[in-house]
């Protein structure tokens, strides 16, 4: 199984204590509304997949988990940092009308002053809000998603229209 046939949950953060057990941070939003009988951990480029023989989930976006044959703090030190996924097929249903400000990646961004900027190719989460990532003039622009930025989307087209605040793309395109 590959990348594109699973969808990225979170990552393992730390060990606790001596017998295997490991923290998970999910940046999944619906975790508690995943299914965990097995994980796929991210291992040298590769997909495995992690049995799991139990697991406690927190309500700050972790978990503790043990993991099938990972019965000691060696194993579980080796798994620290790695990214977790679930198959495509475990991913939750959400209805026609739900969208994400994660949905906007792929999405080509114009803004009102500055016109077409280019492809949005990564969409970060934040506590506070959510960063788009634009690759514009060699260089990588960054903005938030928000009511006061975002003018329209048109999901038909995969166009964002956007006021970015004035001066913004200058502060990454200044050296050039």
């Amino acid at each position: 199984m590959g990348i594109e046939d699973s969808f990225y949950i979170g990552y393992i953060t730390k060990t606790k204590g001596l017998k295997g057990e490991v923290q998970v941070y999910f940046e999944f939003k619906d975790f508690e509304d995943l299914e965990f009988d097995s994980v796929l951990l991210e291992i040298s480029g590769k997909l495995i997949p992690f049995f799991i023989s139990s697991y406690k989930l927190q309500s700050n976006s972790t978990g503790y988990f043990f993991f099938e044959d990972v019965d000691s703090i060696e194993k579980a030190e080796k798994l620290v940092r790695k990214k977790i996924y679930l198959p495509n097929s475990k991913k939750p249903e959400r209805a026609d009308d739900e969208f994400f400000y994660t949905d906007l990646v792929g999405f080509i961004v114009h803004d009102e002053k500055l016109g077409e900027l280019g492809e949005i190719t990564d969409v970060h989460e934040y506590p506070q809000q959510f960063i788009a990532v634009v690759p514009y003039k060699f260089r990588e622009i960054m903005f938030p998603l928000n009511e006061d930025i975002i003018l329209a989307i048109d999901e038909e087209e995969g166009v964002l229209e956007v006021r970015l605040p004035e001066g913004l793309v200058d502060i990454y395109t200044s050296d050039l």
